[in-house]
């Protein structure tokens, strides 16, 4: 005769999966009557009943167990540093805990911004799901109940959706085409947080999970919302930044005869100060400036603020002599903030005889990139700005040919790459040098060639043009192979018909 089959519960196979089964829990009985044509206690195939210290140890060693377990998922998660990488691994470690395969996460922090992320869903996958009516979704009636169910439930399961006769119609026909039978929720909520979201996941068969795994589940979800509510914070702080960032720059390029600009911009994940300007001059000259002031965050931002306008001053006064304009720029810095130095690069342009004349103290050199050659700027090697007491270096002049396009950019493209500093100047060489014609022939593609090139992890499915008033997106600080991702990056180009 067959031995009876347990009820179909979630589980997570051993397998694949470091959650492991679990542990005996109950006491044993004092008396163990054998089952009539049972096996006497001491025949073989038999077990012997274990005594009350062994079902202890196993208890104990079940909860070892469960508690190793949550220690590896949250610290795994402890180490995600953006939003989109902790959601993704909330989802993955919560389909390991209650042994289910696809999910996804609502997130909505209360200002009016919603986030959805899929696990093993696509972005159709999760727009079918939103085309259901919200209030029949599991997230939806999570999301919309401020004060949790009725009854105080803080769960919602659906052992056997399609096999509920008051399933909306809608949610019914998205289950059947989408391949899931069942739905385990929860919200993301915490006394401290408060309600960030829901999660919510899906099975391809009838089935719920365990009292355990429920259990270390709401363990987990409650660990999660806290870090989740952290970087909502940061996310918040790092968006007020860049968008601090942006206002105090050029809201738009000028348009001077004889010279076709481009720029693009992009803060770091902690907002720092590098900036650019250009502006028209007196009897038809352009300036051209980038630079790049020491820390980080909103006193970064408004200290760049302070020292472009400052030079904007200078060089209306005093343009034509670069070497004065980052005088006058380092004796400000100076005397208003004697804690922080700053690098500079100005050019003053004569587009009629396409000269170019520029200092920089402490900045990378430009490059010129043309049809006949591809070269970087000589300049003479200078400190940055605030470093000694009186800073002075030689100007460089520079004619470009029809056609020819200089290049100004901030030392944040170079440790972006990741590579040591020599190594990213000729990276940043190769990238201007390898591209065809009709790139070099237009600022624009020239600019997002470069980045695509030097940056290919960060520009794939970005927007082509990131210019003054198009912020980049705030980078990950911590994607693999991208340690410089914190820097800010200027890439401005000007080409001379």
């Amino acid at each position: 005769m067959n031995a009876p089959r347990l009820p179909k519960v979630a589980g997570i196979n051993s397998s694949d999966s470091r959650v492991p089964s679990p542990a005996h829990t109950a006491q044993p009985s004092d008396e163990h009557p054998a089952a009539e044509g049972s096996a006497s206690p001491g025949s073989a195939g038999t077990a012997a009943p274990k005594s009350s210290a062994e079902a202890l140890q196993d208890q104990l060693a079940g909860w070892v167990t469960d508690l190793t377990t949550l220690h590896e998922f949250t610290e795994s998660l402890s180490r995600t540093a953006t939003l989109d990488a902790a959601l993704h691994e909330i989802l993955r470690a919560g389909a390991l805990l209650v042994g289910a395969r696809r999910a996804l996460i609502v997130v909505e922090p209360g200002d009016g911004t919603e986030t959805t992320v899929g696990l093993g869903l696509g972005r159709a996958d999760l727009g079918h799901i939103e085309t259901v009516p919200r209030s029949a979704t599991s997230y939806g009636r999570l999301l919309d109940t401020p004060a949790g169910l009725p009854g105080g439930e803080r769960e919602i399961a659906h052992p056997d959706l399609l096999s509920e006769d008051d399933l909306d119609p809608r949610h019914r026909e998205v289950a059947a085409r989408l391949g899931y039978a069942a739905s385990y929720a929860l919200p993301l909520a915490s006394e401290s947080a408060g309600r960030v979201g829901a999660a919510v996941w899906l099975y391809d068969e009838p089935a719920e999970p365990s009292e355990r795994q429920r259990h270390l589940i709401g363990l987990y979800a409650r660990q999660a919302t806290e870090h989740l509510a952290r970087l909502l914070e940061l996310e918040r702080a790092r968006a007020v930044t860049a968008t601090l960032a942006a206002e105090l720059l050029p809201p738009r390029l000028p348009r001077v005869a004889s010279v076709q600009l481009a720029v693009r911009h992009r803060t770091g994940a902690h907002g720092g100060g590098d900036w650019y300007d250009a502006l028209p001059l007196p009897e038809g000259a352009l300036g051209l400036a980038v630079g790049s002031v020491t820390g980080s965050g909103p006193s970064a931002v408004a200290a760049m603020g302070r020292l472009r306008a400052s030079l904007r001053a200078y060089a209306v006064m005093e343009g034509e002599d670069p070497v004065a304009v980052l005088s006058d720029l380092e004796l400000l810095l100076r005397l208003t903030e004697p804690a922080r130095s700053a690098t500079a690069l100005f050019a003053h342009c004569e587009p009629a005889v396409r000269r170019i004349t520029l200092a920089g103290a402490g900045h990378s050199p430009p490059l010129i990139v043309g049809a006949r050659r591809t070269e970087f700027v000589e300049t003479s090697l200078s400190a940055p700005l605030g470093m000694l007491a009186c800073w002075e270096a030689p100007s460089v002049e520079v004619n470009t040919e029809p056609g020819e396009t200089l290049l100004l950019y901030t030392d944040g493209l170079l440790r972006r790459t990741g590579e040591p500093m020599d190594r990213a100047f000729a990276r940043l060489h190769a990238a201007a040098s390898g591209a065809a014609r009709a790139v070099r022939e237009d600022p624009e593609a020239l600019t997002d060639h470069v980045l695509r090139t030097l940056l290919p992890e960060e520009t794939d499915g970005a927007p082509a043009a990131l210019g003054p008033d198009r912020p980049g997106p705030l980078d990950s600080p911590d994607r693999p192979g991208h340690p410089g991702h914190s820097e800010d990056v200027v890439l401005l180009a000007a080409r001379f018909a």
